[in-house]
């Protein structure tokens, strides 16, 4: 055997595989050419983990979004980010009501399950920050009173990252509490062919409905794949493996900061629901690889003569990883 497959774990994860191959599939019927991207999002659904998404306008960051919350049945919730906005309108606020001479809550839009945070660094540290809780804890504090936030919970934020002015860059804590940023990229030519075709023949991207979106997953079943992805065996050699990627960053001359134990954390929760969507019960350094860039690039800081030199996070993390030494 290897240092990472345990004789008693090679049970499959084929209830796991299934559910997230039907949403990538249904997603996929109506966002084109983007099949990485709604498995890294299906991957932090699985996980119960938020994900911030960068890229410029117009590569359906919001159309994912909706369609994803529609394949899982789950209630999906928009909030454009703009310098007025208040934390009392994410969140909600105590209003009196006359009639019954009594405060009731306004529950803010904050109170779904999918909650698009569009164009996050648009709006204040102060509204950025009445995230934090609900992002962290899944429940939202109003005058003193503690609100549970209902199961799956699950926060997507972009950021435009060619507009910088009228922006306000996330806090360190903040962005730590990303389990994943995705960067969305343009889609191949043959794809944006078929993109267009689409809208040709009468596609209307603003009527979701009209797609027919069938919900393929319900939370029941992302419990049970949770707690299937919760059995997934990881060895001794996979966890040193990941430590070892994280010491990596912290040692980096290139970088200001490494990436933090939550990072590690996070790689090795992510890759055991990477290992289960594949059907597999044990993880492989693979899933690791697969995962580190989404999982670290928005958890280091790179140094500005690094950042003059051209090179970015990503090209320091795949660095790192060509220098640790792989489990056999």
């Amino acid at each position: 055997m290897t240092d990472y497959i345990n004789e008693n774990t090679l049970d499959e994860c084929e209830f796991t595989r299934e559910k997230s191959k039907a949403i990538i599939e249904e997603v996929s019927k109506v966002v084109v050419g983007q099949d990485d991207f709604i498995e890294k999002l299906v991957i932090c659904l699985f996980t119960g983990g938020h994900v911030l998404i960068e890229g410029v306008p117009g590569l359906a960051k919001t159309l994912a979004s909706k369609v994803v919350s529609k394949s899982v049945k789950a209630e999906f919730k928009r909030v454009q980010f703009t310098p007025d906005l208040m934390p009392a309108d994410i969140i909600g606020t105590k209003v009196f009501d006359p009639k019954e001479t009594e405060f009731f809550l306004k529950k803010g839009p904050l109170f779904t399950n999918i909650f698009l945070a569009d164009e996050i660094n648009r709006t204040p540290p102060k509204t950025q920050a009445a995230l934090l809780e609900a992002m962290e804890e899944r429940a939202i504090s109003i005058d003193g009173q503690t609100h549970r936030l209902e199961e799956p919970f699950m926060v997507l934020a972009t950021q435009n990252p060619v507009e910088y002015e009228g922006t306000y860059p996330l806090p360190e804590a903040q962005v730590d509490r990303f389990l994943m940023k995705l960067l969305i990229d343009y889609v191949p030519q043959e794809f944006e062919n078929t993109l267009l075709k689409k809208f040709n023949s009468g596609f209307d991207s603003k009527d979701i409905d009209a797609q027919k979106i069938s919900p393929v997953c319900t939370f029941e079943d992302i419990k049970k794949c949770r707690k299937e992805i919760e059995g997934v065996s990881v060895s001794d050699g996979i966890i040193n493996y990941i430590t070892s990627i994280t010491k990596a960053t912290r040692n980096s001359p290139a970088l200001i900061l490494g990436a933090s134990p939550r990072a590690s954390i996070s790689l090795l929760l992510t890759s055991k629901t990477y290992a289960a969507m594949q059907g597999r019960a044990y993880v492989i350094p693979e899933d690791v690889k697969e995962l580190a860039l989404p999982v670290l690039r928005h958890r280091v800081i790179l140094k500005p003569e690094a950042g003059i030199d051209g090179l970015g996070n990503d090209d320091v993390i795949k660095s790192v990883l060509s220098k640790v030494e792989v489990p056999r």
